[in-house]
């Protein structure tokens, strides 16, 4: 029932990722129900957008992570009833445990309307 992910999540975002090389990629269109400002993405689903695709870069490589802090910067609003892609990719890796991810959401034509830094940290599931 993951809120990004989930096909069966009624309210989700239900996102689709792919590796293109050391890139995880997914695209979204956001309707009127994800808006904020009017005609306008709402900004804590568009946070959501780059955490869900920084994180899923760690786990399709099979890395289970848990986000630990994120920074994210908006340069221009990003309008609903477009076509967005979302990318993120790996910065560094810190003691093994802890990845420092980026991410960016690009909107047709191919400008950046917001970037955003997190730090991830490895967990093992077994312990959850």
């Amino acid at each position: 029932m993951c809120f990004g992910c989930s096909p069966a999540n009624p309210i989700g975002l239900k996102l689709k990722f792919k590796m293109d090389g050391d890139i995880c990629r997914t695209e979204f269109e956001a309707g009127e129900e994800h808006q904020g400002w009017n005609g306008y993405m709402h900004g804590g689903l568009i946070a959501a957008l780059l955490d869900e695709t920084m994180a899923w870069w760690l786990w399709l490589k099979d890395i289970s992570i848990m986000t630990v802090e994120m920074n994210t910067r908006y340069s221009i609003g990003v309008p609903i009833k477009t076509r967005l892609v979302v990318e993120s990719w790996c910065e560094e890796v810190k003691r093994d445990r802890l990845y420092l991810m980026a991410g960016r959401i690009i909107l047709p034509g191919g400008k950046t309307a917001v970037k955003a830094t997190a730090k991830f940290m490895k967990i093992d599931p077994a312990q959850i």
